[in-house]
């Protein structure tokens, strides 16, 4: 390339033409200087101790005042860059001096308070100011944004899991042996009956007929279409893939195994599925902790009695099989912590899960929540509902009424909004723990929820229902509940709530209609509660010993103190209490500490047992009372206790050595007991993936295993349509909200969550408050389902979820979250921030931040990220700086042809080099 400019200085020539005006201010403009940033090596940077020390004082963390220019002609933009340049700095300090060796934690709660409040800070400061020359967001910039949380479409299809692995022309060892179910077909007859007809099958019928995939499958659509129906089931190929394994470290990748096949289910949408079995036996389900990496697990059990269900060896693709398991399933990622389980009324079991992270499709919005799932019989999740709060949440108990409705009750720090009117509010004390309690009905749409607490900690343990729709908790707490008084430590409470008739507009109006506070001056809690028609049983441990309640109810469900029964001293906890056959029964677990009821069925073994009480309703001690123990000469645990038809269920660990370390083996154990004989009736146990198997918690559902569980085929009805309302397809709540702001500067608006809204009528309000300048469409993937003879025919099933793009290619809009406590963006898995184009012409340049607001310090993980996360955002900083330098930019009136007069004489000056050139 040839520079003229050094060709006219070789041959002493000068332009001969004087510069255009444009061109002498591109000149000017390029020979001005960008002011010096603080992080140039040439100033001083202010001391990490003294940043810590300002913010720990108070001192604000955005100062446009502070920043100074040493440029006077500089644009007022390099001073709002230098001011949030320091203000993350200032965090960046915070960050580094939590992740300093030996911070205490109050100190370090101090620094995770004044870094959260410096977060709102910048967010708040980014959402007012306005730049000249670039766009500044706290959240992403992307041309489209789409919502991680999505809504479940209706799908008249339903695969089963896995039941065959190998070559579709092998026998299934699944259709083995007496093979005989119904496969149920309800149609709607005129408009609001229906008509459900069996269509019975019998694999006996198909005689020498090899029982592989195909041939099974031809007769079953034979029978099918002999009735008349269009339903058909088919088959779904799972393709194997590689699994890398890590061996002393380092990654080993095994090759992959056969494909398997599972059964497709494929309605129509006038024809509901179901199957029934003619034979069926109790089932047993057990969620439990298995590996060394944390994960959760779903087995069930077939109680004794009944057919056999299950080929020897387990499922396709089931570990450490043991007699008498039908499946194991995975419960998914994000699981922390399972405490409660429970069977409904039409056999599904409901778990109650405390998770980090929901499921992909169903992003949180704090640290920790409580998500309700529900399985049916066949171990296949079918709907999920977290609570939906803001900060962390802990689920404790369930309980399910005769109609399915399902009560849920634990702990919450931060907000939770009950209603429309109270979203994003806290408790008395908003980084101070409460009891809440949350009712769905047998849908899984959320009825109502109550938050109730004292102004120190208290948590609810235990939830059971009463007469006339009056719920009621159980727990303990640190101060006086209200309606109540406090005796000292952690006391005892019960707590009646009762719902009123819901409101069109306002909804479901709860009432706190009776709370009664006990226990001695020391720390008693309410570990369990049962409700038998007027009466109410409470079980805990108070100042050291075991100790049932009896509570009478009166009419409006207040309870009155009855009677007490003290069982003495008790080195463990309780787990359960029941009332069955006018008895009541204690369960727990305790060393030989002096804990008695009357006559031992079972000795003590040693170490810490399970112990079952057997007791009087009255409480009074006769004759009648039994103790029985259970376990091995270490310590064995109850996880959960269930009773059911008389007979005491438990799960936990089975006699561990006392002195065992967290990562010694473990087995889990299932038992069955008579609480009068003591007699162990049926007992099982087993080892888990890296030999640690930790059951969790424990549920029975009468007649609920059948030959369908070999089937991979649900009892009853196939679940076909989920809630499309977001409060119930995500974790959002009524009141949530974001804001939409024009990209370019002016007035916010909110759109916030009302309680039908759906994904429809979500779009449909961010595009009116865009002022029409995002395009908001329900996208759907996934769902492709193959059809007879493995044609593609419908698209059914999947997920839909939003996205949003500028309307015109260009400029959109800026998310900005809703406030703490409320923010519908995080229940939405959308990121804040603006959603354009970022560059180009006619289009102002666009830097996010990429800086959520739930960044926090609380533990070494957190620390990590949210210094990844400033680091960041300090270089998105420095980009946007030298995006503003002149030299970066094409002086106005550059572009276009070079003048003719221009291009000859660059012609002369290059023939006259080539002659000395020679």
């Amino acid at each position: 390339m040839i520079n003229n400019s050094y060709l006219l200085g070789l041959f002493g020539g000068t332009a001969s033409f004087a510069p255009a005006p444009t061109t002498t201010a591109a000149l000017s403009q390029a020979a001005r200087k960008q002011p010096t940033p603080p992080w140039s090596t040439t100033v001083e940077a202010p001391k990490a101790d003294a940043l810590v020390r300002a913010a720990l004082g108070g001192r604000k963390f955005i100062n446009e005042d502070a920043a100074r220019l040493d440029v006077k002609t500089a644009s007022a933009d390099y001073k709002k860059l230098f001011a949030l340049y320091q203000g993350l700095d200032t965090l960046n300090a915070l960050v580094n001096r939590s992740g300093t060796k030996g911070v205490g934690a109050l100190e370090l709660a101090q620094l995770d308070k004044r870094f959260s409040a410096g977060l709102t800070e910048i967010g708040a400061w980014l959402s007012t100011s306005e730049f000249a020359d670039i766009r500044m967001v706290q959240g992403t910039s992307k041309m489209t944004s789409k919502t991680t949380a999505a809504v479940l479409r209706d799908s008249a299809n339903s695969i089963t899991g896995p039941i065959h692995e190998g070559s579709v022309d092998t026998p299934v060892a699944a259709f083995q042996g007496d093979t005989r179910f119904s496969i149920t077909i309800k149609v709607p007859v005129g408009i609001a009956d229906s008509q459900t007809t069996a269509v019975p099958i019998d694999l006996a019928d198909m005689g020498a007929t090899p029982r592989t995939l195909d041939n099974v499958l031809l007769h079953i659509n034979g029978k099918l279409d002999a009735a008349g129906f269009q339903t058909r089931v088919g088959r779904e190929q799972i393709k194997a893939e590689a699994k890398i394994i890590q061996v002393n470290g380092k990654p080993v990748t095994l090759p992959a195994g056969p494909d398997k096949w599972a059964l497709a289910i494929r309605g129509t949408s006038t024809e509901t599925v179901g199957f029934t079995a003619p034979e069926t036996s109790d089932a047993v389900y057990v969620v439990q902790s298995a590996g060394t990496a944390g994960g959760t697990q779903l087995l069930k059990f077939q109680s004794d009695g009944g057919t056999a269900t299950q080929p020897t060896g387990g499922g396709i693709g089931e570990t450490h099989w043991v007699d008498g398991r039908l499946s194991q399933d995975a419960l998914p990622p994000g699981v922390e912590n399972v405490r409660a389980s429970a069977t409904g009324p039409d056999g599904s079991l409901w778990i109650v899960a405390d998770v980090t992270a929901g499921p992909d499709t169903q992003p949180i919005k704090g640290v920790r929540d409580v998500a309700l799932m529900k399985y049916d019989t066949a171990g296949r999740l079918v709907a999920t509902r977290t609570l939906g709060a803001a900060s962390t949440a802990s689920g404790y108990a369930i309980a399910i009424d005769a109609n399915g409705d399902v009560a849920v009750a634990g702990s919450v720090t931060g907000a939770l909004g009950t209603s429309s009117t109270d979203a994003g509010k806290t408790g008395a004390v908003a980084d101070v723990a409460d009891s809440f309690v949350t009712v769905f009905d047998r849908e899984g749409k959320e009825l109502w929820t109550q938050r109730r607490g004292a102004r120190a900690a208290d948590e609810a343990t235990s939830v059971s229902f009463g007469a006339d729709g009056v719920v009621y908790i159980g727990g303990r707490a640190k101060s006086a509940i209200p309606g109540a008084a406090a005796l000292g430590g952690w006391d005892g409470y019960v707590q009646a709530f009762k719902a009123g008739e819901p409101y069109p507009t306002a909804g479901i109006t709860v009432t706190a209609t009776a709370t009664a506070q006990f226990g001695t001056g020391s720390d008693d809690s309410v570990d369990a509660m049962t409700i038998e028609g007027s009466n109410l049983y409470t079980a805990g441990v108070e100042n050291g010993r075991a100790v049932v309640r009896h509570f009478t109810l009166g009419a409006a469900g207040a309870p009155t103190l009855a009677s007490t029964r003290d069982l003495g001293a008790i080195t463990g906890e309780i787990r359960g209490v029941t009332v069955s056959g006018g008895q009541i029964i204690l369960t727990g677990t305790s060393r030989d500490s002096g804990l008695a009821a009357g006559t031992v069925t079972r000795a003590h073994s040693g170490g810490k047992d399970v112990f079952i009480a057997t007791l009087s309703g009255d409480l009074t001690a006769s004759t009648g009372d039994r103790m029985t123990w259970y376990g091995g000469g270490g310590d064995d645990s109850a996880a959960d206790v269930k009773v059911h038809n008389g007979k005491v269920w438990i799960t936990g660990i089975a006699d561990r050595d006392p002195v065992a370390n967290d990562d010694d083996p473990t087995r889990g154990y299932l038992a069955r007991i008579d609480p009068a004989s003591g007699v162990v009736e049926y007992e099982r146990s087993w080892s888990g993936d890296g030999d640690q198997a930790r059951p969790l918690a424990l549920a029975v559902a009468s007649g609920g295993a059948s030959v369908l569980d070999r089937l991979g085929l649900p009892q009853g009805e196939i679940d076909q349509s989920d809630s499309k309302r977001l409060v119930d397809a995500t974790s959002l709540r009524v009141g949530d909200r974001f804001y939409i702001s024009p990209a370019d500067g002016g007035r916010s608006v909110s759109v916030t969550i009302a309680a039908k809204d759906t994904l429809a009528t979500l779009a449909r309000k961010i595009e009116i408050a865009s002022n029409g300048k995002l395009k908001v469409t329900v996208a759907s993937e996934g769902g492709s389902v193959t059809g007879k003879d493995g044609e593609i025919t419908t698209t059914t099933g999947g997920f839909q979820r939003l996205s949003m793009m500028a309307r015109d290619g260009k400029s959109g809009a800026v998310l900005t979250p809703g406030e703490t406590g409320r923010d519908a963006l995080a229940g939405l898995g959308l990121s804040s921030g603006y959603i354009g184009a970022s560059a180009g012409d006619d289009v102002r340049k666009t830097f996010g931040l990429d800086l959520p607001g739930n960044l926090r310090l609380g533990d070494a993980a957190a620390v990590k990220t949210a210094g990844e996360r400033i680091q960041a955002a300090m270089k998105a900083v420095r980009d946007a700086y030298r995006s503003l330098n002149p030299a970066n930019k094409a002086p106005a009136g550059s572009n276009g042809p070079v003048p003719a007069y221009l291009t000859n004489q660059l012609a002369n000056y290059q023939a006259a080099l080539a002659r000395l050139g020679g």
